[in-house]
């Protein structure tokens, strides 16, 4: 198993959490680049040097059979849709969207070509993947296309007859809880080059720590679900070859019904608007 994350301080810790034996890798990879993808300059596994990227997966460990992207970052947009800056769209395009891209251009010829049993879980969110939280507007756009990119997938690779599956991971649990990762951290490791005035601090903005205070003042403590759960549910989703890989919540259904009877009715989406302390906005102003 090899673990790519966008830098080395991060890279070890993930690999201990999913070692076994020996059968573990870290590289600090930046999936913004398809060069890097292909090709990436400092690659931490046992035998080191400069090594393509798919090339070291495949000289480690002799194939390539399951490929996660789960690459994503919170831009740290602010204000309203038209507020946002072009640097905070970019940015989160290109990690989420084109590092999903990258990801599939690069190994799934490989996959193709093994004429092996293969797997490709690209990792979504219900917000934009299923219906969206309208003010996380960047963030939710590019999980939306990230389900279109896997359901083309999908078709694409059940039309040539592959023995390749491909799912969407949508992090969730079946015990109750929020997931404490990195996503709470917008706008963290975000480089220059996508710098806007006023953006976060490189260690990110604590949206954690905002969305607890929301809740407590809401007399709500927040409780956390295991990750252990969300990677299990990705197991048996691979082993099952299970395309929309969830841990089914009525709320969420809910929406999802709702959406669709409103694409069928073609009525305005007023599902959209119903109070969520998952933002800013206070319950009593998102009726107004």
């Amino acid at each position: 198993m090899l673990v790519t994350t966008v830098d080395e301080a991060t890279a070890a810790p993930a690999v201990d959490s999913v070692r076994i034996g020996e059968l573990a890798g870290a590289a600090a990879t930046d999936v913004r680049s398809r060069d890097v993808v292909f090709a990436i300059d400092k690659l931490s596994v046992r035998y080191g040097g400069s090594l393509a990227l798919r090339d070291a997966t495949l000289d480690a460990y002799g194939a390539v059979h399951i490929v996660c992207n789960n690459a994503g970052i919170g831009s740290g947009s602010e204000g309203q849709i038209w507020e946002h800056h072009v640097n905070d769209w970019r940015w989160s395009l290109d990690v989420n969207v084109m590092g999903v891209v990258n990801g599939i251009n690069a190994f799934v010829p490989t996959l193709l070509a093994s004429g092996e049993e293969g797997h490709v879980v690209n990792t979504t969110s219900g917000n934009g993947g299923f219906t969206p939280l309208i003010n996380s507007a960047v963030y939710a756009t590019t999980k939306a296309a990230v389900t279109t990119i896997t359901e083309c997938l999908w078709g694409q690779l059940q039309e040539v007859g592959a023995r390749i599956g491909a799912s969407l991971l949508y992090p969730s649990t079946r015990s109750p809880g929020m997931l404490n990762t990195g996503i709470w951290r917008p706008g963290a490791n975000r480089p220059a080059r996508y710098d806007r005035p006023g953006a976060p601090p490189t260690e990110g903005r604590d949206a954690l720590g905002e969305y607890q205070r929301r809740m407590d003042a809401a007399g709500l403590p927040v409780v956390f679900a295991p990750l252990s759960e969300v990677a299990d549910l990705c197991f048996e989703g691979i082993r099952d070859d299970v395309f929309w890989i969830t841990a089914p919540s009525e709320p969420q259904q809910a929406k999802i019904r709702a959406r669709a009877e409103s694409q069928i009715a073609m009525t305005a989406p007023e599902y959209l608007l119903e109070a969520s302390l998952m933002t800013s906005k206070p319950a009593d102003k998102a009726a107004e």
